[in-house]
C-alpha cells in the first residue's frame, strides 16, 4: 500500500468519523486498512495458477463481514 492509498484512507476514516459523530477516527482507519489489505490478498488469490484461489479469496474477503 502506497502511501497516497494511506492517506486517501485516513481522509475517508476522518469523514467518517464525523458523520458518525465519532471521536475515533483510528477505529474507521483500521477498519478502512484492514478492508483494503484483505482485498490485495483475494485478488492475488484469483490471479491464474491458482487452483482453489477463488475460494481462498471468497474466505478472505467474508472475514471483513464479521
Amino acid at each position: 500500500m502506497t502511501q497516497e492509498e494511506i492517506d486517501i484512507l485516513w481522509q475517508q476514516a476522518m469523514r467518517e468519523s464525523v458523520k458518525d459523530s465519532e471521536m475515533f477516527t483510528r477505529y474507521h482507519f483500521a477498519q478502512l486498512i484492514a478492508q483494503a489489505e484483505r482485498e490485495a490478498c483475494a485478488k492475488i488469490c484469483e490471479e491464474p495458477g491458482w487452483n482453489q484461489g477463488k475460494m481462498f479469496a471468497k474466505d478472505i474477503r467474508a472475514r471483513g463481514n464479521t
